[in-house]
Protein backbone atom coordinates (compact mmCIF):
# COMPACT_ATOMS: atom_id res chain seq x y z
CA UNK A 1 0.00 0.00 0.00
CA UNK A 2 1.30 3.45 -0.91
CA UNK A 3 1.80 5.77 2.05
CA UNK A 4 0.70 9.40 2.18
CA UNK A 5 3.07 11.82 0.45
CA UNK A 6 3.24 13.99 3.56
CA UNK A 7 4.81 11.14 5.50
CA UNK A 8 7.12 10.03 2.72
CA UNK A 9 8.69 13.50 2.68
CA UNK A 10 9.56 13.44 6.38
CA UNK A 11 13.11 13.26 7.69
CA UNK A 12 13.37 11.09 10.82
CA UNK A 13 14.40 12.81 14.05
CA UNK A 14 18.21 12.84 14.13
CA UNK A 15 18.36 13.16 17.90
CA UNK A 16 16.06 10.21 18.53
CA UNK A 17 17.88 8.11 15.93
CA UNK A 18 21.27 8.71 17.59
CA UNK A 19 19.84 7.96 21.03
CA UNK A 20 18.30 4.73 19.75
CA UNK A 21 21.59 3.68 18.13
CA UNK A 22 23.51 4.32 21.35
CA UNK A 23 20.98 2.33 23.38
CA UNK A 24 21.16 -0.53 20.89
CA UNK A 25 24.95 -0.69 21.24
CA UNK A 26 24.70 -0.56 25.04
CA UNK A 27 22.32 -3.53 24.97
CA UNK A 28 24.96 -5.39 22.99
CA UNK A 29 27.45 -4.76 25.77
CA UNK A 30 29.33 -1.93 24.07
CA UNK A 31 30.57 0.78 26.45
CA UNK A 32 28.96 3.70 24.65
CA UNK A 33 28.47 7.10 26.26
CA UNK A 34 25.38 8.68 24.75
CA UNK A 35 25.30 12.48 24.66
CA UNK A 36 22.45 12.77 22.18
CA UNK A 37 19.35 12.83 24.37
CA UNK A 38 17.71 16.17 25.02
CA UNK A 39 16.46 15.45 28.53
CA UNK A 40 17.67 16.02 32.09
CA UNK A 41 19.33 13.04 33.71
CA UNK A 42 17.56 13.70 37.03
CA UNK A 43 14.38 11.92 38.05
CA UNK A 44 11.16 13.92 38.30
CA UNK A 45 11.09 15.56 41.78
CA UNK A 46 9.43 13.52 44.51
CA UNK A 47 6.60 15.95 45.31
CA UNK A 48 5.52 15.76 41.66
CA UNK A 49 5.58 11.97 41.71
CA UNK A 50 3.55 12.01 44.93
CA UNK A 51 0.95 14.32 43.41
CA UNK A 52 0.54 12.00 40.43
CA UNK A 53 -0.01 8.97 42.67
CA UNK A 54 -2.44 10.91 44.84
CA UNK A 55 -4.45 11.99 41.80
CA UNK A 56 -4.84 8.38 40.68
CA UNK A 57 -5.78 7.20 44.18
CA UNK A 58 -8.42 9.92 44.31
CA UNK A 59 -9.94 8.66 41.08
CA UNK A 60 -8.72 11.39 38.73
CA UNK A 61 -8.28 8.96 35.84
CA UNK A 62 -10.99 10.11 33.42
CA UNK A 63 -11.23 12.57 30.54
CA UNK A 64 -10.45 16.23 31.12
CA UNK A 65 -11.31 19.27 28.97
CA UNK A 66 -9.41 19.08 25.68
CA UNK A 67 -7.45 22.23 26.43
CA UNK A 68 -6.43 21.06 29.89
CA UNK A 69 -7.61 21.07 33.49
CA UNK A 70 -8.78 24.49 34.76
CA UNK A 71 -6.45 24.11 37.76
CA UNK A 72 -3.46 23.53 35.48
CA UNK A 73 -4.39 26.52 33.31
CA UNK A 74 -4.55 28.60 36.49
CA UNK A 75 -1.10 27.39 37.53
CA UNK A 76 0.28 28.27 34.08
CA UNK A 77 -1.34 31.72 34.21
CA UNK A 78 0.19 32.32 37.64
CA UNK A 79 3.58 31.22 36.30
CA UNK A 80 3.38 33.78 33.46
CA UNK A 81 2.39 36.54 35.90
CA UNK A 82 5.22 35.69 38.29
CA UNK A 83 7.99 35.10 35.77
CA UNK A 84 7.22 37.54 32.95
CA UNK A 85 4.54 39.88 34.28
CA UNK A 86 2.22 38.60 31.55
CA UNK A 87 -1.53 38.29 32.02
CA UNK A 88 -3.49 35.59 30.20
CA UNK A 89 -7.04 34.33 30.44
CA UNK A 90 -7.92 30.61 30.51
CA UNK A 91 -9.26 30.94 26.95
CA UNK A 92 -5.77 32.00 25.87
CA UNK A 93 -4.10 28.81 27.15
CA UNK A 94 -4.06 25.29 25.72
CA UNK A 95 -2.33 22.35 27.36
CA UNK A 96 -1.12 19.57 25.06
CA UNK A 97 0.75 16.29 25.11
CA UNK A 98 4.16 17.93 25.26
CA UNK A 99 5.44 21.16 23.73
CA UNK A 100 6.22 19.23 20.54
CA UNK A 101 2.57 18.25 20.13
CA UNK A 102 1.45 21.80 20.91
CA UNK A 103 3.72 23.11 18.15
CA UNK A 104 2.40 20.47 15.76
CA UNK A 105 -1.17 21.49 16.54
CA UNK A 106 -0.32 25.17 16.09
CA UNK A 107 1.12 24.67 12.62
CA UNK A 108 -1.85 22.50 11.65
CA UNK A 109 -4.36 25.25 12.45
CA UNK A 110 -2.17 28.08 11.18
CA UNK A 111 -0.87 27.01 7.78
CA UNK A 112 -2.46 26.54 4.40
CA UNK A 113 -0.72 24.88 1.48
CA UNK A 114 2.33 26.91 0.47
CA UNK A 115 2.37 29.22 3.49
CA UNK A 116 5.88 30.01 4.65
CA UNK A 117 7.39 29.84 8.13
CA UNK A 118 10.78 31.46 8.72
CA UNK A 119 13.10 29.24 10.75
CA UNK A 120 16.57 30.43 11.83
CA UNK A 121 19.43 27.96 11.55
CA UNK A 122 20.56 26.11 13.55
CA UNK A 123 17.07 24.88 14.37
CA UNK A 124 15.47 22.22 16.49
CA UNK A 125 15.03 19.23 14.19
CA UNK A 126 11.21 19.08 14.33
CA UNK A 127 10.41 22.66 13.30
CA UNK A 128 10.77 22.20 9.52
CA UNK A 129 9.19 18.74 9.55
CA UNK A 130 6.12 19.97 11.39
CA UNK A 131 5.77 22.89 9.00
CA UNK A 132 5.94 20.51 6.03
CA UNK A 133 3.36 18.20 7.60
CA UNK A 134 0.96 21.14 7.74
CA UNK A 135 1.49 21.87 4.03
CA UNK A 136 3.76 24.81 4.76
CA UNK A 137 7.20 25.70 3.45
CA UNK A 138 10.12 26.18 5.87
CA UNK A 139 12.27 29.18 4.92
CA UNK A 140 15.69 29.13 6.54
CA UNK A 141 17.74 32.12 7.69
CA UNK A 142 21.32 31.54 8.75
CA UNK A 143 22.11 32.48 12.31
CA UNK A 144 25.82 32.83 11.71
CA UNK A 145 28.37 31.58 14.18
CA UNK A 146 30.02 35.00 14.04
CA UNK A 147 26.75 36.47 15.39
CA UNK A 148 26.42 33.74 18.05
CA UNK A 149 23.97 31.87 15.82
CA UNK A 150 21.40 34.69 16.03
CA UNK A 151 19.55 36.28 13.12
CA UNK A 152 19.33 40.02 12.51
CA UNK A 153 16.27 42.19 11.79
CA UNK A 154 17.64 42.83 8.31
CA UNK A 155 17.82 39.12 7.58
CA UNK A 156 14.28 38.65 8.84
CA UNK A 157 12.91 41.50 6.75
CA UNK A 158 14.64 40.21 3.62
CA UNK A 159 13.16 36.72 4.08
CA UNK A 160 9.53 37.86 4.38
CA UNK A 161 7.32 37.38 1.32
CA UNK A 162 3.61 37.58 0.63
CA UNK A 163 3.33 33.94 1.77
CA UNK A 164 5.08 34.36 5.12
CA UNK A 165 2.82 33.41 8.02
CA UNK A 166 5.16 33.15 11.00
CA UNK A 167 8.70 33.14 12.33
CA UNK A 168 10.03 30.77 14.99
CA UNK A 169 12.22 32.17 17.76
CA UNK A 170 13.78 29.66 20.16
CA UNK A 171 15.50 31.31 23.13
CA UNK A 172 17.34 29.75 24.90
CA UNK A 173 18.13 27.76 21.80
CA UNK A 174 18.26 24.09 21.07
CA UNK A 175 20.92 23.26 19.83
CA UNK A 176 23.16 26.25 20.53
CA UNK A 177 22.15 27.37 24.03
CA UNK A 178 22.32 31.05 22.99
CA UNK A 179 19.83 33.65 24.25
CA UNK A 180 18.36 36.69 22.53
CA UNK A 181 18.55 39.89 24.57
CA UNK A 182 15.57 42.18 25.08
CA UNK A 183 16.97 44.68 22.55
CA UNK A 184 17.52 41.96 19.95
CA UNK A 185 13.98 40.66 20.45
CA UNK A 186 12.53 44.16 20.21
CA UNK A 187 14.28 44.70 16.88
CA UNK A 188 12.97 41.41 15.49
CA UNK A 189 9.54 42.09 16.91
CA UNK A 190 9.38 45.48 15.17
CA UNK A 191 9.80 43.74 11.81
CA UNK A 192 7.07 41.22 12.67
CA UNK A 193 4.65 43.95 13.72
CA UNK A 194 5.31 45.99 10.58
CA UNK A 195 4.77 42.94 8.34
CA UNK A 196 2.00 41.35 10.46
CA UNK A 197 3.97 38.13 10.96
CA UNK A 198 3.04 35.80 13.83
CA UNK A 199 5.86 35.11 16.30
CA UNK A 200 6.15 31.55 17.59
CA UNK A 201 8.30 31.89 20.71
CA UNK A 202 9.61 28.54 21.94
CA UNK A 203 10.71 29.09 25.54
CA UNK A 204 10.95 25.50 26.76
CA UNK A 205 14.47 26.07 28.21
CA UNK A 206 13.68 29.33 30.01
CA UNK A 207 14.57 28.00 33.47
CA UNK A 208 18.02 26.78 32.43
CA UNK A 209 20.04 30.02 32.29
CA UNK A 210 23.69 30.47 33.32
CA UNK A 211 26.12 33.15 34.33
CA UNK A 212 24.84 36.71 34.10
CA UNK A 213 22.34 35.92 31.35
CA UNK A 214 18.59 36.23 31.81
CA UNK A 215 15.58 34.99 29.90
CA UNK A 216 13.24 37.49 28.26
CA UNK A 217 10.03 36.54 26.50
CA UNK A 218 9.33 38.64 23.43
CA UNK A 219 5.69 38.68 24.55
CA UNK A 220 6.54 40.70 27.64
CA UNK A 221 8.19 43.55 25.75
CA UNK A 222 5.01 45.35 24.68
CA UNK A 223 1.23 44.78 24.51
CA UNK A 224 1.48 44.73 20.72
CA UNK A 225 4.13 42.00 20.74
CA UNK A 226 2.10 39.98 23.23
CA UNK A 227 -0.83 40.03 20.79
CA UNK A 228 1.49 39.00 17.95
CA UNK A 229 3.09 36.09 19.84
CA UNK A 230 2.23 32.49 20.61
CA UNK A 231 4.41 31.36 23.53
CA UNK A 232 5.29 27.66 23.65
CA UNK A 233 6.49 26.15 26.91
CA UNK A 234 6.16 23.11 29.17
CA UNK A 235 7.48 21.25 32.18
CA UNK A 236 9.69 18.74 30.34
CA UNK A 237 13.04 20.48 30.69
CA UNK A 238 12.45 22.71 33.72
CA UNK A 239 11.09 19.98 35.99
CA UNK A 240 12.70 16.89 34.40
CA UNK A 241 9.34 15.63 33.13
CA UNK A 242 10.14 14.73 29.52
CA UNK A 243 8.18 11.48 29.63
CA UNK A 244 5.09 13.01 31.20
CA UNK A 245 4.35 14.93 27.98
CA UNK A 246 2.86 18.19 29.19
CA UNK A 247 3.39 21.38 27.20
CA UNK A 248 1.27 24.42 26.50
CA UNK A 249 0.71 27.44 24.31
CA UNK A 250 -0.42 30.93 25.28
CA UNK A 251 -1.74 33.55 22.90
CA UNK A 252 -4.60 34.66 20.67
CA UNK A 253 -8.01 33.31 21.71
CA UNK A 254 -8.83 32.62 18.09
CA UNK A 255 -5.75 30.50 17.54
CA UNK A 256 -6.07 28.74 20.90
CA UNK A 257 -9.72 27.88 20.20
CA UNK A 258 -8.78 26.40 16.82
CA UNK A 259 -6.01 24.37 18.45
CA UNK A 260 -8.45 23.15 21.10
CA UNK A 261 -10.94 22.04 18.45
CA UNK A 262 -8.23 20.10 16.63
CA UNK A 263 -6.97 18.54 19.86
CA UNK A 264 -10.48 17.36 20.67
CA UNK A 265 -10.34 15.21 17.53
CA UNK A 266 -6.77 13.97 18.01
CA UNK A 267 -5.71 13.41 21.62
CA UNK A 268 -9.05 14.21 23.36
CA UNK A 269 -6.98 15.59 26.24
CA UNK A 270 -3.46 15.46 27.67
CA UNK A 271 -2.95 12.52 30.04
CA UNK A 272 -4.92 13.25 33.19
CA UNK A 273 -2.33 12.00 35.68
CA UNK A 274 0.41 14.01 33.98
CA UNK A 275 -1.71 17.15 34.25
CA UNK A 276 -2.02 16.73 38.01
CA UNK A 277 1.74 16.19 38.16
CA UNK A 278 2.25 19.42 36.22
CA UNK A 279 0.01 21.31 38.64
CA UNK A 280 2.29 20.17 41.46
CA UNK A 281 5.32 21.16 39.39
CA UNK A 282 4.15 24.76 39.14
CA UNK A 283 2.46 25.17 42.53
CA UNK A 284 5.04 23.33 44.67
CA UNK A 285 8.59 24.22 45.65
CA UNK A 286 10.86 25.34 42.82
CA UNK A 287 14.05 24.47 44.70
CA UNK A 288 14.60 21.31 42.67
CA UNK A 289 14.46 23.40 39.49
CA UNK A 290 17.23 25.62 40.84
CA UNK A 291 19.26 22.65 42.08
CA UNK A 292 19.15 21.10 38.62
CA UNK A 293 20.08 24.41 36.98
CA UNK A 294 23.11 24.76 39.24
CA UNK A 295 24.23 21.22 38.43
CA UNK A 296 24.03 21.93 34.70
CA UNK A 297 25.95 25.17 35.09
CA UNK A 298 28.71 23.40 37.01
CA UNK A 299 29.00 20.78 34.28
CA UNK A 300 29.07 23.44 31.58
CA UNK A 301 31.93 25.33 33.22
CA UNK A 302 34.02 22.17 33.53
CA UNK A 303 33.24 20.50 30.21
CA UNK A 304 33.36 23.60 28.00
CA UNK A 305 37.04 24.23 28.69
CA UNK A 306 37.91 20.57 28.08
CA UNK A 307 35.92 20.52 24.85
CA UNK A 308 37.54 23.55 23.23
CA UNK A 309 40.95 22.07 24.05
CA UNK A 310 40.31 19.31 21.49
CA UNK A 311 42.23 20.04 18.25
CA UNK A 312 39.94 21.40 15.55
CA UNK A 313 37.07 22.19 17.95
CA UNK A 314 35.67 25.70 18.43
CA UNK A 315 32.50 26.48 20.33
CA UNK A 316 30.26 29.44 21.10
CA UNK A 317 29.75 29.21 24.85
CA UNK A 318 26.07 28.62 25.62
CA UNK A 319 24.10 30.76 28.05
CA UNK A 320 21.20 28.36 28.54
CA UNK A 321 19.68 24.92 27.86
CA UNK A 322 22.07 21.94 28.28
CA UNK A 323 23.82 21.58 24.94
CA UNK A 324 27.22 22.38 23.50
CA UNK A 325 27.32 22.99 19.76
CA UNK A 326 30.95 23.02 18.63
CA UNK A 327 32.14 23.55 15.08
CA UNK A 328 34.21 20.46 14.29
CA UNK A 329 34.80 20.90 10.56
CA UNK A 330 38.55 21.34 11.12
CA UNK A 331 38.66 18.30 13.40
CA UNK A 332 36.95 16.20 10.72
CA UNK A 333 39.54 17.34 8.20
CA UNK A 334 42.42 16.66 10.58
CA UNK A 335 41.19 13.11 11.12
CA UNK A 336 40.73 12.39 7.44
CA UNK A 337 36.94 12.40 7.23
CA UNK A 338 35.15 13.89 4.24
CA UNK A 339 32.30 15.28 6.31
CA UNK A 340 31.25 15.93 9.89
CA UNK A 341 28.58 13.24 9.51
CA UNK A 342 31.35 10.70 8.84
CA UNK A 343 33.33 12.11 11.76
CA UNK A 344 30.32 11.54 14.04
CA UNK A 345 30.08 7.95 12.83
CA UNK A 346 33.76 7.52 13.64
CA UNK A 347 33.23 8.88 17.14
CA UNK A 348 30.47 6.36 17.72
CA UNK A 349 32.22 3.31 16.26
CA UNK A 350 35.77 3.95 17.48
CA UNK A 351 35.58 6.33 20.45
CA UNK A 352 32.25 4.93 21.66
CA UNK A 353 30.73 8.40 22.08
CA UNK A 354 27.34 9.23 20.58
CA UNK A 355 26.73 12.84 19.56
CA UNK A 356 24.28 14.35 17.08
CA UNK A 357 25.53 15.67 13.72
CA UNK A 358 24.76 19.30 13.01
CA UNK A 359 23.32 18.41 9.61
CA UNK A 360 20.11 17.52 11.44
CA UNK A 361 19.94 21.09 12.74
CA UNK A 362 20.75 22.75 9.43
CA UNK A 363 24.46 23.39 10.07
CA UNK A 364 26.62 20.50 8.82
CA UNK A 365 29.90 21.75 10.32
CA UNK A 366 28.74 21.31 13.91
CA UNK A 367 27.83 18.59 16.35
CA UNK A 368 25.48 18.74 19.32
CA UNK A 369 26.30 17.08 22.59
CA UNK A 370 24.17 17.21 25.72
CA UNK A 371 25.71 17.82 29.12
CA UNK A 372 22.58 16.45 30.78
CA UNK A 373 24.65 13.51 31.96
CA UNK A 374 26.75 12.67 35.01
CA UNK A 375 29.94 14.72 35.22
CA UNK A 376 32.23 11.68 35.26
CA UNK A 377 30.54 10.39 32.10
CA UNK A 378 30.94 13.77 30.44
CA UNK A 379 34.61 13.99 31.33
CA UNK A 380 35.22 10.46 30.06
CA UNK A 381 33.37 11.20 26.82
CA UNK A 382 35.34 14.38 26.12
CA UNK A 383 38.61 12.59 26.95
CA UNK A 384 37.70 9.85 24.47
CA UNK A 385 36.92 12.44 21.81
CA UNK A 386 40.20 14.23 22.46
CA UNK A 387 42.18 11.00 22.21
CA UNK A 388 40.29 9.99 19.08
CA UNK A 389 41.12 13.25 17.29
CA UNK A 390 44.77 13.19 18.29
CA UNK A 391 45.33 9.55 17.31
CA UNK A 392 43.44 9.80 14.00
CA UNK A 393 45.26 13.04 13.16
CA UNK A 394 48.64 11.37 13.64
CA UNK A 395 47.56 8.43 11.49
CA UNK A 396 46.48 10.76 8.69
CA UNK A 397 49.83 12.58 8.72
Amino acid sequence: MELAKRVMALTPSTTLAITAKAQELKQQGVDVIGLGAGEPDFNTPQHILDAAVQSMNEGHTKYTPSAGLPALKKAIINKFETDQGLTYEPSEIIVGSGAKHVLYTLFQVLLNEGDEVIIPTPYWVSYPEQVKLAGGVPVFIEGSEANRFKITPEQLADAITGRTKAVVINSPSNPTGVIYSADELLALGKVCLEQDILIVSDEIYEKLIYGQASHVSIAQLSPELKEQTIVINGVSKSHSMTGWRIGYAAGSKTIIKAMTNLASHSTSNPTTTAQYAAIAAYTGSQQTVEDMRQAFEQRLEIIYEKLIAIPGFSCVKPQGAFYLYPNVKQAAELTGYKSVDEFVEGLLVEAKVAVVPGSGFGTPDNIRLSYAAALDQLETAVARMHQFVEEKSKAVK
